[in-house]
C-alpha cells in the first residue's frame, strides 16, 4: 500500500532540473519547483487520485491511436500500424529484448511482442524513438487541442510536481523508472504530457503488481477486466491481439478458480477479487496525488478537462474525461 494513503508524516521531496535545464519564454514557471520542496503528506481516499488520472489520461493515451504517430514511426522504418508501439513505449528502458518487453506488456499476445520488437533496435535506437514520440506528442496536442494549449502552463506545473513525487518512490516499477529518467521538455503542453505520462506508468506497474498478486496471466487479466463490463471483451481481445484459444483457456481457467460462471460473468468471489486488484492498484498509485494534495489535484482537473475532453472526443474515446 502506498505509504501517502496510511501515514501523516511521510516525506515526499520534489527536486526540479528547471534551473539546469532552463525554461524557454513562455515555458513552466519554476515558482513551486525551482528548489526542492519538502510537504507533509496527508492521508488521501485514493479515489481522489483515480479521478485526477482518468481525467488527465486521454492527454497521454491519444498518442497510441493518433495518425502522428504511424507518421513518425514511419520516418524510423515501421510502417505497419501498431509495429512502432512497442518499442516506443520501452525505448526508456534501453535496448531491451523481446522476452523483457513481454514481461512489461504482459496483457498481449507474446507472439505479437516478439513480431513487432523483431529486429526493432537495428532500425531505430532507443534515443531516436523517445525524440520521435516527443514530436508526435507534440504535433498531435496541436492538432486536437490548440485552442487550449496555451492555458496549459500552471496545470503542467502542478502535474510535474505530482510526477516529481513519484520519481521519489520508483522501486518496483521499471517502466516508470526508465521514463522517469528522461530529460524533462521546456514546452508547457509537453511538460503535461509527460508528467502524465509518467503518473500513468507509475500507475501502470503497481497495476501489473496487483495483477500477479492474484496469480492472473496476461489473458486471465484480460477476461476478468472484461467481466467488469467496462469494456466489451471483443475489444480487449482483439486490441492485445489474442487468439480464441488463448480467450476460451483464460475462461476456463478463471470458471475454474470459481471467479467466473458458465456465461462469463463474475461470481461474487470473482467480484470481489477484481475489486481487490482495483482498490490495490489505485492504494499503489496514490503517493504522488497525495503529495501535492486534495485541492491541487481539484485544480489540476478543472485545467485539463477541456484540453482533455477535445482529445477523448477527436480518438473515439466512449466515455469522455471526469
Amino acid at each position: 500500500m502506498a505509504e501517502a494513503t496510511v501515514s501523516n508524516t511521510v516525506k515526499c521531496r520534489f527536486e526540479s532540473d528547471l534551473g539546469h535545464a532552463g525554461v524557454s519564454a513562455g515555458g513552466v514557471r519554476p515558482s513551486r519547483l525551482g528548489c526542492i520542496w519538502l510537504r507533509e503528506c496527508d492521508p488521501m481516499d485514493p479515489l481522489i487520485g483515480h479521478q485526477t488520472w482518468r481525467t488527465l489520461e486521454p492527454i497521454h493515451a491519444a498518442i497510441y491511436f493518433v495518425p502522428e504517430a504511424d507518421e513518425e514511426y514511419g520516418r524510423l522504418g515501421f510502417k505497419r500500424r501498431m509495429s512502432g508501439y512497442f518499442p516506443s513505449r520501452s525505448a526508456p528502458m534501453g535496448a531491451v529484448g523481446a522476452e523483457v518487453v513481454k514481461a512489461t506488456f504482459f496483457n498481449f499476445d507474446p507472439t505479437f511482442v516478439e513480431r513487432s520488437m523483431d529486429a526493432a533496435w537495428d532500425r531505430a535506437t532507443p534515443e531516436q524513438f523517445t525524440s520521435a514520440r516527443l514530436v508526435v506528442a507534440d504535433r498531435m496536442i496541436r492538432r486536437l487541442a490548440a485552442d487550449t494549449i496555451d492555458q496549459l502552463a500552471p496545470a503542467a506545473e502542478i502535474a510535474r510536481a505530482a510526477a516529481m513525487a513519484a520519481c521519489e518512490r520508483p522501486e518496483g516499477r521499471p517502466l516508470f523508472a526508465g521514463h522517469a529518467g528522461l530529460d524533462w521538455p521546456d514546452e508547457p503542453h509537453l511538460v503535461l504530457w509527460h508528467a502524465q505520462t509518467l503518473l500513468r506508468e507509475f500507475r501502470g506497474d503497481g497495476h501489473l503488481a496487483a495483477l500477479t498478486t492474484q496469480g492472473l496471466n496476461g489473458c486471465e487479466a484480460l477476461v476478468s477486466h472484461a467481466a467488469a463490463g467496462e469494456i466489451p471483451g471483443e475489444v480487449l481481445q482483439s486490441s492485445r491481439r489474442r487468439t480464441d484459444d488463448d480467450w476460451a483457456a483464460a475462461r476456463d481457467s478463471l470458471r475454474s478458480r470459481g471467479w467466473l460462471d458458465a456465461d462469463g460473468s463474475f461470481t461474487a468471489e470473482g467480484r470481489q477479487g477484481r475489486q481487490w486488484i482495483e482498490d490495490r492498484t489505485d492504494e499503489l498509485a496514490a503517493l504522488p496525488y497525495a503529495a501535492i494534495g486534495e485541492d491541487a489535484c481539484s485544480e489540476l482537473r478543472t485545467l485539463c478537462r477541456s484540453t482533455s475532453a477535445l482529445m477523448a472526443t477527436a480518438i473515439g474515446f466512449a466515455r469522455r474525461p471526469d
